[in-house]
């Protein structure tokens, strides 16, 4: 029999295989012709368009089994280590054929007919568990990330994982009750083993109305886990032919790199209508990770931006509208917690998360939101003026800092305020304000600017530099096109600092880069920026499916990457970002931040470099600058304190174990609130050396942020660590504090003899006479 025949016999019996599974199962999944043509256009949009798609092999998409496993599965409770080996058996090689040549993606319905199966089980075994008593004085422990571990080996090995899991969540869950946390001594005896096998009375009456308490506690705890599991069993069984088609295809592209995704149909309607009321609601996007909904992004001068409440890695555990009680969204469909927190303009809505520097999982804040449209005038580029001191403390300098939240442009702003605007037209203004007001030096704010317009970097680095490459773009096709700032004039050669951390991203890194290309700024902040060096563009399937090109047919989408991000002297912003000058300490470093944490991350590389008049910071001036930040952050006491904050955090972030001993938990939630008083006491009074300031603003004041009702959790008492709300610059930013000090050292250091012979002070431009 020829090859051809024998390949063709292997896919018929996998596809009866495969129909046998799922009619054992009870699967109704149906792959329909048009989604069938979106499966195999897309690998051979991948093929054909993709950036790295020479760097992935059809050898590779065996890695779609564990891959999509992990996505149905992200914490590795529910399937087996046996059903990821038949799973990989059973497909081998034939997984590229099945999608690329007969759009066959039958392979994601049989995954999930089992992972359904085992849910069902495991469910109705947690209900029952759940009747039982829990020891809580046992000195076992629980892995709480499990997402790159080994599925369990045995059916047994399960069990006791999932034995071990429900007692952290009812842990977890008895430790946010207020009553629990504010309890002075421990609610059960030490786990010594003369109290644990025969505990005897202790305290009359207050033992036994402590014994009570922690009875309602356990009761209540194991009602809030119960429901969870019922939600879940709920989603898994709602789940529909869309929902798998995109998981699954979702991971082929993911394949090719972290930012490439498929849309289905319906999926994709969704995504359009969210864009278009992206500028109205919290403001904030959302992903699910491991069935935790969590903050990616905040929309500059959206209610959640301007909240100074949320950020970025928060995680979202429950949200309840006004007057309502909360609904627990833990393993809820991302789409269904997106409409619970969207709604009417002016109507609030309640947010319990858990913080993204949380030492404890535990730990939960409440926040109130109230919906709105983006204020753009809070989320436009805007400044101040610091008098900042002289190392000797004899004397101040005016410094100025531009802070630019995004890279916006015209369309974003006529829409919302009618005035035709941009984020260089509003730089270029604010350089003029600080000028007029005589200011000796500037820092360049881009923390937390994710991007925006490519074209808006290019003219904004214009602003500091002459005329000259910006940004080299690279296409899947190896064409190489070069973005030139074309305006020979410089609207400011002083000395300049730009100030960034690891979620500067996108055009942020390519403003921040192209000013150390040119030795014309000092990049200070976190080790490195993001590391996003990607172009996406959005295709839509309808435009390559000629027999999808009835208007009436809804069809799906892809993201594609499909450009990358060089400097101008050739190296890359993806992967590695852009690497500060001066790093500072942050937690940011331990916290998976940034494009290095991604999974099949395209590789930093290097192109030509573009012909440009300049060259990175001389390290005659770079030295100096960097060890007297150094010396700083050895003895100011706001380092310190900032080191300390950052050891507790590591500390705790090493401790991959969880305690699910309640006794141990209590102590440990004990010694972090003490820990976060004594930071906040700290803090409160290192805020009185704040530097002075008084801002410029291109538009009217900033709307003040609502008011959230007074509740008695001691949690509202730490608006000291916010500062006033309606303050733009909030106290002991120690960053900002250390770059404006930078600054000024390059101020001192213009008056060195040993740099006299310069053509030009430390951190300046050279400006031409015509100019």
């Amino acid at each position: 029999m020829p090859p051809f025949r024998i390949r063709v016999s292997r896919l018929l019996a996998l596809g009866l295989a495969l129909a046998v599974a799922s009619s054992a199962l009870g699967g109704t999944f149906t792959t329909s012709k048009e989604l069938s043509l979106e499966a195999e256009t897309l690998v051979r949009l991948l093929e054909e368009m993709h950036y790295n798609r020479d760097a992935v092999k059809t050898s590779d998409y065996v890695e779609l089994v564990p891959d999509y496993m992990s996505e149905l599965d992200g914490q590795r409770l529910f399937f087996l280590a046996g059903d990821k080996a038949a799973f990989t058996g059973r497909y081998d090689s034939n997984l590229y054929y099945n999608i690329r040549q007969l759009g066959n993606i039958d392979a994601a319905y049989e995954i999930f007919n089992v992972y359904q199966a085992r849910v069902e089980s495991r469910i109705n075994w947690i209900n029952a568990e759940l009747k039982k008593d829990f020891d809580l004085t046992t000195q076992e422990t629980y892995v709480f990330d499990r997402s790159k571990a080994e599925w369990p080996a045995t059916p047994a090995d399960a069990d006791d994982l999932w034995r071990r899991r429900l007692k952290l969540e009812i842990l977890t869950e008895m430790l946010n009750t207020k009553d629990v946390t504010k309890t002075a001594k421990p609610v059960i005896p030490p786990p010594d083993a003369s109290s644990v096998a025969h505990p005897a009375p202790q305290g009359g009456g207050d033992q036994n109305a402590r014994s009570s308490d922690q009875a309602k506690t356990i009761a209540a705890a194991k009602e809030i886990v119960r429901k969870r599991y019922e939600r879940m069993l709920k989603n898994v069984n709602e789940t529909d032919v869309d929902d798998l088609a995109e998981a699954f295809l979702s991971c082929v592209t993911l394949l090719y790199d972290p930012h490439s995704t498929y849309f289905s149909a319906d999926h994709f309607e969704d995504f359009n209508i969210q864009m278009r009321l992206s500028l109205i609601g919290i403001g904030a996007m959302l992903e699910i990770q491991d069935d935790y909904c969590v903050v990616k992004e905040l929309i500059p001068g959206s209610a959640a931006d301007l909240s100074k409440k949320i950020q970025p890695n928060d995680k979202i555990i429950s949200v309840a509208q006004k007057g309502g009680e909360p609904v627990d969204v833990i393993g809820m469909k991302l789409h269904r917690i997106v409409n619970l927190i969207r709604g009417p303009k002016g109507t609030q809505v309640r947010l319990t998360i858990i913080p993204a520097d949380a030492t404890d999982q535990s730990t939960r804040k409440e926040v109130v939101l109230t919906r709105d449209v983006v204020k753009l005038n809070s989320a436009r580029a805007h400044a101040a003026i610091f008098d900042v001191p002289s190392a000797d403390g004899k004397s101040t300098a005016p410094i100025g800092v531009i802070t630019l939240p995004s890279f916006y442009g015209p369309t974003d702003s006529e829409d919302l305020t009618g005035e035709n605007t941009s984020a260089t037209k509003d730089v270029a203004k604010l350089i003029k304000e600080l000028q007029a007001a005589g200011i000796k030096g500037i820092v360049l704010d881009l923390r937390s600017n994710g991007g925006g317009l490519l074209s808006e970097a290019v003219t904004i680095a214009g602003l500091f530099i002459g005329h000259g490459p910006v940004v080299q773009v690279k296409d899947y096709q190896g064409d190489i096109k070069v973005d030139n700032d074309a305006e020979p004039s410089i609207a400011y050669a002083g000395p300049l600092a730009v100030l960034v951390n690891r979620f500067s991203a996108s055009a942020s890194e390519i403003v921040a880069g192209a000013l150390q290309d040119y030795g014309r700024a000092i990049v200070i902040g976190d080790d490195s920026t993001h590391g996003k060096g990607t172009v996406q563009t959005l295709v839509e399937m309808r435009t390559l499916i000629p027999q999808l090109e009835n208007p009436d047919l809804k069809t799906g989408a892809a993201k594609i990457t499909f450009q990358k991000f060089y400097l101008p002297d050739g190296s890359s912003t993806q992967l590695r970002g852009v690497v500060s000058d001066i790093s500072l300490p942050s937690i940011d470093d331990y916290l998976p931040i940034g494009e290095k944490s991604l999974p099949h991350a395209l590789v930093w590389d290097e192109i030509p470099t573009s012909f440009f008049d300049g060259a990175r910071l001389d390290p005659k001036i770079v030295k100096p600058l960097r060890d007297a930040s150094q010396e700083r952050q050895q003895k100011l006491e706001e380092f310190a304190w900032l080191k300390k904050n950052i050891d507790w955090f590591k500390t705790k972030e090493e401790e991959k174990r969880i305690s699910l001993n309640l006794v141990e938990r209590e102590k440990e939630k004990a010694a972090d609130e003490a820990f976060n008083n004594e930071m906040k006491a700290e803090k409160n009074l290192l805020t009185k050396n704040d530097f002075k300031y008084r801002e410029f603003r291109l538009g009217p004041p900033p709307p003040k942020p609502s008011e959230a009702p007074k509740t008695d959790d001691p949690g509202d008492d730490d608006k000291d660590m916010n500062a006033d709300e309606n303050e733009t610059y909030v106290p002991l930013d120690i960053p900002l504090r250390e770059s404006l000090r930078v600054v000024n050292d390059a101020l001192a250091l213009s008056h060195d003899p040993k740099l006299q012979a310069s053509d030009h002070a430390p951190l300046t431009a050279v400006v031409d006479a015509k100019n």
